[in-house]
């Protein structure tokens, strides 16, 4: 991959959601990082971990989790092109969860002194990501409605929607079809309930004519029945920088 390529999801993001100004942009682009390559389900960092650098999704999907004592774990969201997904480790020393590749995936690697000292120089990159921070959080709240007072077929549909919505602000969907690669089992882990469930929900919903999911492949069959599903308010998203 191309220097360009590593950091175009992250910079049409941040153009989008903050207004980031482009010499800001060229002095993150300017950094030195590492490119590291994980296979499916291979662990990206592990509960416990104290890291020294920052990751970019480069290519591929990623998710936090969390594994209580019996086994059972819970994803805690799902990570696309152009997240941070352990950004927060510029401050908190620990990792307080699981980060896993859920597609082979390639991430970017940056040291937290290269960011820190970027920060120091370039206030705008440091609002930047204080921006996505927050961000990051209100997703974290709309997923704690979703799995605690939302039915079955409203989770997943919202769910749903989320992912297309952020997949498109870097032109990962084409007509309405876009990539999930989540297996039964982990939309149940996001979800809060079994694989059978999930499978059950797919089916009725791929039978309503709302979506199918194919081999990791979501097509939206009817928009407004998804919509109705959803529930859907994007604010929590904060697409523009004045939302």
């Amino acid at each position: 991959m191309t220097s360009d390529m590593i950091w175009a999801p992250l910079f049409q993001r941040l153009k989008t959601t903050t207004g980031a100004d482009d010499r800001d942009l060229e002095a993150l682009a300017a950094l030195p990082f590492t490119l590291r390559t994980f296979r499916e389900n291979q662990a990206v960092l592990r509960d416990g971990e104290q890291p020294s650098e920052c990751c970019l999704i480069a290519d591929g999907f990623c998710f936090r989790s969390k594994t209580i004592v019996d086994g059972r774990r819970q994803i805690l969201s799902i990570h696309i092109p152009g997240d941070l997904p352990n950004l927060q480790n510029l401050h908190f020393p620990t990792v307080d969860h699981d980060l896993i590749a859920l597609s082979d995936c390639t991430l970017a690697f940056i040291a937290h002194k290269a960011l820190n000292d970027l920060i120091s120089q370039r206030s705008g990159v440091g609002d930047m990501f204080w921006r996505d921070t927050l961000v990051d959080a209100a997703v974290s709240r709309e997923w704690i409605v979703n799995v605690g007072q939302r039915s079955t077929h409203n989770r997943l549909a919202h769910l749903i929607v989320e992912l297309r919505e952020r997949l498109r602000l870097i032109g990962r969907v084409i007509d309405n079809t876009f990539e999930i690669p989540l297996t039964q089992e982990q939309f149940g882990e996001a979800m809060g309930v079994t694989s059978v469930h999930t499978n059950r929900i797919l089916r009725e919903l791929r039978i309503d004519g709302v979506l199918e999911l194919q081999r990791g492949t979501v097509r939206i069959l009817n928009e407004h029945k998804l919509q109705e599903l959803a529930q859907f308010d994007g604010r929590y998203l904060q697409m523009s920088p004045s939302s």
